[in-house]
């Protein structure tokens, strides 16, 4: 219990499409329902400077290097992590968060098949090795996935079927190896299924 007074930082997890964005929302309303102090934010973008390195990897229409990629989404996690994660975190709310470091091993990881351990090691280096205490993976068909996502198409959403394949197989390893972490979702249901799940899980930790 002393862990929730401190606040809780919980991320959301999975494949374009998979409708994580969605759940995060339901559950600021269902924590907040219960009295909990909540914040919501993002990655990429969830600082000042982030708001711009977003822009810039989501929506740059130019080439960028595998390397340089990496190294954006991990400038934008370090100034994210201490501005407002840890400070929320410290404040004893509630930080929900969309997308973090398991995202940047799926995508820039398995996806671009870049080298894990480096990015694990950069991963921390930005977090001051510290991991979220609760991951939620909303594991959907890869299919159903870009569906959902429709005809407007970020930089990475653009990506062939295959890197999709690589990176939905990238979380299900990480779901795996951290089973304590990362709890995954049927997220193939309906919006008021995949949150019975999500509430059934949280209700558990509090």
């Amino acid at each position: 219990m002393d862990d929730i007074k401190k606040g809780l930082f919980i991320t959301f997890e999975g494949i374009d499409g998979c409708g994580k964005t969605t759940q995060l929302e339901l559950l600021d309303k269902y924590l907040r329902k219960k009295g909990y102090k909540t914040i919501q934010t993002l990655e990429p973008g969830g600082s000042d400077i982030g708001k711009s390195l977003r822009e810039i990897l989501l929506h740059h229409k130019g080439y960028v290097s595998d390397i340089c990629e990496l190294f954006l989404y991990l400038a934008d996690r370090a100034q994210h992590f201490e501005t407002v994660i840890l400070k929320n975190k410290n404040e004893g709310n509630m930080v929900l968060c969309d997308r973090h470091i398991d995202s940047t091993v799926a995508y820039q990881g398995f996806g671009r098949m870049g080298d894990i351990e480096k990015i694990d090691f950069l991963n921390n280096l930005a977090t001051k090795n510290q991991k979220p205490d609760l991951t939620l993976l909303f594991d959907v068909d890869i299919e159903t996935g870009q569906k959902r996502v429709g005809k407007e198409k970020d930089r990475l959403e653009k990506e062939s079927l295959e890197f999709h394949k690589r990176v939905k197989e990238g979380y299900l390893k990480l779901a795996q190896k951290y089973p304590e972490r990362i709890k995954v979702i049927n997220a193939n249901l309906g919006i008021d299924e995949v949150f019975l799940q999500v509430q059934k899980i949280i209700d558990d930790i509090l």
